[in-house]
């Protein structure tokens, strides 16, 4: 898996390798039982410090998506969670759509981008 990092964004650096991690599994890149870099090894190549990568890590083990085995370190979970959509999601992704309805996309245009979209991911 390449690591690529935005140190330019507003989303904070912990969440760009949470989402990397999640869109990875989503695509099939990361598959149950794959590992993670360690989190020096992460943090040595990328320049980013150990307890921001600690932190994405720890997030991802909290929402269930990667656990942490003794021997073979954090891997990607064979028990991945059950998503349920919060409020939150419901309400940025309902902003979005009006942005697409207000620019002028039509419904079938919109609904074409979304397929799409669950294809790849």
């Amino acid at each position: 898996m390449i690591w690529k990092f935005d140190f330019e964004s507003e989303t904070p650096i912990y969440m760009q390798i949470r989402n990397q991690v999640v869109l990875s599994v989503s695509k099939g890149e990361l598959k149950p039982g794959d590992k993670l870099p360690t989190v020096r090894a992460l943090s040595d190549e990328s320049g980013i410090n150990m307890m921001t990568v600690s932190k994405a890590y720890q997030l991802l083990k909290t929402e269930g998506y990667v656990v942490a085995e003794r021997r073979s370190g954090t891997v990607v979970s064979s028990k991945l969670p059950k998503c349920e959509v919060s409020d939150d999601t419901t309400e940025r992704l309902g902003l979005i759509l009006a942005e697409m309805k207000i620019s002028g996309m039509s419904k079938a245009e919109i609904l074409s981008i979304c397929e799409k979209l669950i294809e790849e991911k």
